[in-house]
């Protein structure tokens, strides 16, 4: 299981519903927020199952920590209001003994919008150096953008590594 967490808006949807059928990048679809829980399976070597959790649900995400090889953690990269809100956020999705052993993707998404920041200026508005040298976890970063596709063969292949080696 690969859980799909971040704020309201920042774009999970999105991301899951970007690719068509074959896998092709189309126009992106319209979406609305999630209420609950959204499950996808793609295919990458083999099936792997996204549990993506509504950016309202936060307070009951621990429910869902349990079964968790991975995890795609998803920030607004043109919003610094909710990048902040967002940090203390991964904060808490990193000190959690049941995710202690997940892989941690972390998604700057929405790289297409004229006001995003650069990495450098995402690194140090959240200090992103020290919260990977003081995490049990390995975490990645990847700039993404849903409505554009940019990133997301790099998410696919990241998903498939971390993947291929567990049961």
């Amino acid at each position: 299981m690969c859980l799909l967490l971040g704020a309201a808006g920042v774009g999970k949807t999105l991301l899951l519903s970007s690719r068509d059928a074959k896998g092709e990048l189309g126009e992106p679809p319209p979406t609305r927020p999630t209420v609950g829980t959204n499950l996808t399976d793609i295919v990458v070597h083999r099936k792997i199952t996204i549990r993506e959790l509504g950016g309202c649900m936060s307070p009951i995400w621990s429910s869902y920590y349990g079964n968790c090889h991975s995890l795609l953690f998803v920030m607004d990269a043109s919003n610094p209001t909710q990048l902040s809100a967002s940090c203390v956020q991964l904060l808490g999705l990193l000190s959690a003994q049941e995710l202690a052993n997940a892989s941690v993707l972390i998604l700057f998404n929405k790289i297409d919008l004229p006001c995003h920041m650069t990495m450098e200026e995402i690194k140090s508005l959240i200090r992103l150096p020290d919260i990977i040298a003081c995490a049990t976890q390995n975490i990645t970063t990847v700039e993404t953008s849903a409505r554009n596709g940019t990133g997301l063969a790099t998410v696919l292949l990241w998903l498939q590594d971390q993947h291929r080696c567990s049961s």
